[in-house]
């Protein structure tokens, strides 16, 4: 595409009021006043055909693989000329997904022996794929009188995952700090139903793993020690439905769920455990296999980046019955979700209790700290009064559902936001100790 600049078309406006004088004053002569335009109009056409064509110029763009929510990255725009002659400078925008912000919206770059590299600094605001569908440049003619642009479909994308930093880093701390304790050695080693090995007693030791046989034969006394089993299957089942879209404390439910449903992973993952994400609203959206070892953490993380917000109820018995179904032995289910109404609790009731005869399950919620600050704040007007009595009953009916859970059976953790993840952990260590998974 080529077409006029700035300049041209003031260069072109500029004659009009000779144009109208001559016109006014010498009305023979009047054509004499096209001059000005028409040595315009041959100027213009004259820069647009010197120089490289439109088409002689092809742009690529270069992304790392994956970047975290919050945390700015580089995209490169590289570009040639085919052409033997090449503008000495061009500009260059990116057409790029909603949910990226950039420090800037055109890069002028350099050209350089017919090659040329713009920088962009970005910053994704949410979680997805963040899609590239196209590149423009535009350059200037010799004389500036007209623009060549020419836009490039390159359909480029970048997956946008949770701050896997932070929540690498968390984990690592919690495993670092259990390890010390020796809350891990005692999860892996004591308590089990594997056979380990064969130690001589010790006081405290449980005196029903005490091997008489081997005693005897050793005439000393000799327990058994048992290894937790490996190999469990942990299940962490994400509603993205449209409560987990509500923003708490600056950031949407979900991101906080995958940030927290990545951490465990991690740890369970290193602890020889398998683990799976399941993610679903109305329907089941996303569902993956068992993965073994932390080097399919990266996995994970990749799935968890298309967990996408929606708009849409969640249909618990739709997807847990879809779950069991793909479930082929006794598993954790780790259900991170969120409710406010007593409709969807009974709905969330009746599908936990059917899922519960062959899985363990763990119900994860966040507490809402708006509702509780409204039914803790004094009030002022007649507004306050209502706003307090509507969520002091609003926590009374999550209290209930909540205690319901609790009766069947369920492990519920209700978490502050900030530390949702050292809760699940907590939980899933305690029950790892307990040998219940």
């Amino acid at each position: 595409m080529i077409y006029p600049t700035r300049l041209a078309i003031l260069a072109a406006l500029a004659g009009a009021p000779i144009a109208l004088a001559i016109a006014g004053f010498l009305p023979g002569l009047w054509y004499i006043g096209l001059i000005w335009s028409c040595a315009v109009v041959l100027l213009v056409v004259a820069d647009g055909a010197l120089g490289p064509r439109p088409a002689a110029a092809t742009a690529e763009i270069e992304l790392p693989g994956t970047v975290s929510v919050g945390a700015a990255f580089e995209a490169l725009a590289k570009m040639h000329f085919d052409a033997e002659q090449a503008p000495s400078s061009v500009e260059i925008a990116l057409g790029m997904a909603s949910i990226l912000e950039a420090n800037k919206n055109v890069e002028i770059v350099q050209i350089n022996e017919r090659n040329g590299t713009g920088h962009f600094e970005l910053t994704p605001l949410r979680r997805g794929t963040a899609h590239f569908p196209r590149i423009w440049i535009r350059w200037r003619g010799p004389f500036g009188l007209t623009w060549k642009q020419r836009v490039i479909n390159i359909d480029a994308g970048v997956a946008v995952l949770p701050d896997i930093e932070t929540a690498h880093r968390r984990a690592g701390e919690i495993f670092r700090r259990h390890a010390l304790q020796g809350l891990l050695l005692q999860i892996d080693r004591g308590d089990g139903t594997d056979f380990d090995t064969l130690t001589e007693y010790k006081p405290g030791m449980d005196k029903r793993a005490i091997d008489w046989k081997q005693s005897a034969r050793h005439i000393k006394l000799h327990a058994k020690e048992f290894r937790t089993e490996r190999n469990n299957q942990i299940v962490f089942a994400i509603d993205a439905g449209r409560q987990m879209s509500d923003p708490i404390a600056g950031l949407p439910r979900l991101d906080r769920a995958v940030s927290a449903m990545l951490q465990n992973a991690w740890i369970s993952l290193k602890l020889g455990d398998r683990a799976a994400l399941f993610s679903f609203d109305s329907l089941p959206r996303l569902a993956s296999g068992f993965v073994a070892g932390t080097r399919a953490f990266g996995e994970l993380q990749r799935l968890a980046a298309q967990i996408d917000y929606s708009s849409e109820e969640p249909n618990y018995t739709l997807a847990l019955a879809t779950l069991s179904r793909r479930l082929k032995r006794r598993s954790m289910v780790v259900l991170i979700t969120e409710f406010t109404d007593l409709t969807a609790a009974d709905f969330l009731i009746d599908a936990v209790s059917r899922l519960m005869h062959k899985h363990l399950l763990m119900i994860v919620v966040l507490r809402d700290e708006d509702l509780e600050t409204f039914a803790t704040h004094e009030p002022v007007s007649t507004d306050d009064v209502t706003r307090a009595v509507t969520a002091a009953a609003l926590l009374r009916e999550r209290l209930l559902v909540l205690t319901r859970l609790r009766h069947l059976g369920v492990n519920v953790v209700e978490s502050e936001h900030d530390r949702l993840g050292d809760r699940i952990t907590a939980a899933y260590l305690d029950l790892k100790r307990r040998n219940l998974l």
